[in-house]
């Protein structure tokens, strides 16, 4: 045999092992596609879920007073959503956005949220110093709204009264409500927490 005939056939013989390699390689890449193929629709359910906690009051981050295409924004009591806008308005001229970290929420959401409380803290009684009934919450009610990020809840603090919101609750201090006579007398004094609110023992 020549050398021209043996390289030749030297050439065919470590092709046929790469093509059958390629092949296997690329069954394997199928074959993982496939497998993983449950983990990409759990990650569309995961997607539906979170439409869904919208649905009942829960917020993506980034939403502000002014996003009505949320239920926890535009299921907020209309007298409170108006001051609300009103003192974000001003407090946008001190470079402040007021974030909506929780408003309306449905029943349902609210009696999740004080499940996981309740096994965050341990006890119910732990749990009521931070998550109400879904009987009793001025969440539920759209009377209360939880804003996000510091800058905005120090300037509530010192401006709010103006608006009548006010702060409620000393161990909450992003957890404000509607008080209209806060405008003329300012807000009243706070309860420790949501345990010391009598409209919490109903």
């Amino acid at each position: 045999m020549s050398q021209t005939v043996a390289a030749r056939t030297a050439t065919r013989g470590t092709f046929r092992p790469t093509a059958v390699g390629l092949v296997v390689v690329t069954a394997a890449i199928i074959g993982t596609l496939v497998y993983r193929a449950p983990s990409l629709i759990d990650a569309l359910r995961d997607r539906l879920g979170d439409t869904a906690a919208e649905a009942d009051g829960g917020l993506p981050g980034g939403v502000t007073v002014f996003d009505d295409r949320y239920p926890g924004v535009a299921n907020l009591d209309p007298d409170l959503l108006q001051a609300l806008r009103d003192a974000a308005m001003d407090a946008a001229a001190d470079g402040v956005v007021f974030y909506v970290n929780s408003g309306w929420r449905s029943r349902a959401y609210q009696n999740q949220l004080l499940r996981d409380a309740v096994a965050k803290y341990g006890s119910e009684e732990e749990a009521a110093r931070w998550v109400a009934t879904a009987d009793t919450s001025p969440h539920v009610s759209g009377h209360a709204i939880d804003v996000g990020r510091a800058d905005a809840t120090a300037w509530l603090s010192e401006h709010g009264a103006r608006y009548g919101l006010c702060q409620i609750y000393r161990n909450e201090p992003w957890h404000y409500e509607l008080r209209p006579e806060a405008i003329s007398r300012g807000c009243h004094l706070m309860y420790a927490d949501p345990t010391r609110d009598p409209r919490m023992r109903g």
